[in-house]
């Protein structure tokens, strides 16, 4: 007999085995449908150092109520899916995918706002026949703030901004990480804007205090940015704060694993550092970045102010959190006013100087397990990825069961 269950279709440039955030929220949402729903994921060919070997089993098991479709899309020179023509790369053929797939009951889609404005024309188009097809937009930020903040010509801020407009208003459902996210799609979108707060949350099986530390990581105690550094992260300030910290701290060790706009500052700076003192390595699965989290002295992540990303609330900081280890937050928003108020770890302005004082009470602190547990505890009480899964697909299933919300591109 066949599956009647609700066709929910996942349109995303980044999934599994990609580590980012998204990819945390967009595997919880999935597992969370898979129970109730079927799942078509509509994502990217991953990075070459991240693809399974030729031969290695895969894909989707027999009866699984998951599929997986992939498509090769263009790359930056860190391997990231980002900037105009990559976008272009993923939007294009995804039109094609979302009109000649198997008519879904609804679609969750992912930003960039290029993605969701694709999404509502060609979801628009299949609806002139066997009636309307919903469409869920993920809000993980607003993009057309971060445009404008970056010193985009204003053309271009107006342009993203109309197309974010277009897509958040075409939505049935939006889910958005943070009230200050909630917040501004509102403003874009209406103040009736059908908009659910599902905050970030991450894998506690994988992001765990038990288990082995990565076999590469330095002998003498080091600090970790784990993830994406680009503008607005603003991941430089920790490279230059190793300057001062080499000083205080012979010996000590600082480790990005990841990608982004950052990697040639970050690179200069490390060639002028004593060997070794900064490492760049590549993005690695979430299973690896665990391994290098659990044994370092604290993990670091930052939010660059005045960037229209005050009120973001990195995933980084709970996947450190998750496997016991403190945080050094440099920077604005929510995550550093948790690390404050819950003593999660230190949080201080996004200043060289400031962010170097707290980089060294980090290396120089011995271990305490009690307060490593107390860690692990809040995570698991307050940011649970299986709890973020629920809240989504409650929002996603909610989505094919109330009236239609229009779809009409004229709006």
């Amino acid at each position: 007999m066949a599956d009647r269950a609700p066709l929910v279709v996942l349109a995303t440039r980044i999934y599994a085995p990609e580590a980012a955030a998204a990819t945390f929220r967009l595997g919880a949402l999935v597992r969370s449908l898979a129970g109730r729903a079927r799942v078509r994921v509509l994502t990217s060919t991953p990075p070459p150092a991240l693809r399974a070997p030729r031969g290695t089993p895969g894909g989707t098991p027999p009866g699984a109520r998951v599929t997986v479709d992939r498509w090769p899309v263009l790359r930056d020179a860190t391997g990231y899916v980002r900037g105009y023509l990559p976008y272009l790369s993923f939007d294009l053929p995804l039109a094609l995918r979302l009109l000649a797939g198997p008519r879904p009951d609804v679609v969750v889609v992912e930003p960039p706002p290029t993605t969701g404005a694709v999404t509502r024309v060609v979801l628009a188009a299949r609806s002139l026949v066997g009636g309307r097809i919903p469409y869920v937009y993920y809000a993980a930020d607003v993009w057309s703030d971060a445009t404008a903040s970056t010193g985009a010509p204003g053309v271009v801020t107006s342009l993203m901004r109309t197309v974010e407009r277009f897509a958040l208003r075409g939505a049935r459902g939006v889910v958005a990480v943070s009230d200050g996210v909630a917040e501004r799609v509102r403003a874009l979108a209406g103040q009736d804007a059908p908009v659910t707060v599902v905050p970030n949350g991450i894998d506690t099986d994988v992001f765990t205090p038990d288990g082995e530390v990565a076999q590469e990581a330095p002998g003498t105690a080091y600090l970790v940015y784990a993830g994406t550094a680009s503008e607005w992260q603003g991941a430089e300030v920790f490279a230059e704060a190793m300057r001062q910290v080499v000083r205080e701290v012979p010996g000590a060790r600082l480790v990005f694993l990841g990608q982004g706009s950052s990697w040639p500052a970050l690179r200069r700076v490390a060639d002028e550092l004593p060997d070794g003192a900064l490492a760049l390595r590549p993005l690695v699965p979430p299973e690896e970045a665990a391994a290098w989290l659990r044994g370092a002295a604290a993990a670091l992540v930052s939010v660059r102010p005045g960037l229209g990303y005050d009120f973001a609330y990195p995933t980084k900081v709970v996947a450190a959190l998750a496997c016991g280890t403190p945080v050094v937050f440099a920077g604005p928003g929510p995550a550093a006013e948790d690390v404050r108020r819950h003593r999660l770890g230190a949080a201080v302005e996004h200043d060289a100087g400031a962010v170097a004082e707290a980089m060294v009470r980090a290396l120089r602190a011995g271990p305490d397990e009690h307060e490593r547990e107390r860690r692990v505890a809040w995570v698991r009480e307050h940011r649970s990825l299986a709890a973020t899964g629920e809240g989504a697909a409650d929002v996603v299933l909610r989505s094919v069961e109330v009236g239609p919300r229009s779809t009409d591109v004229r709006r």
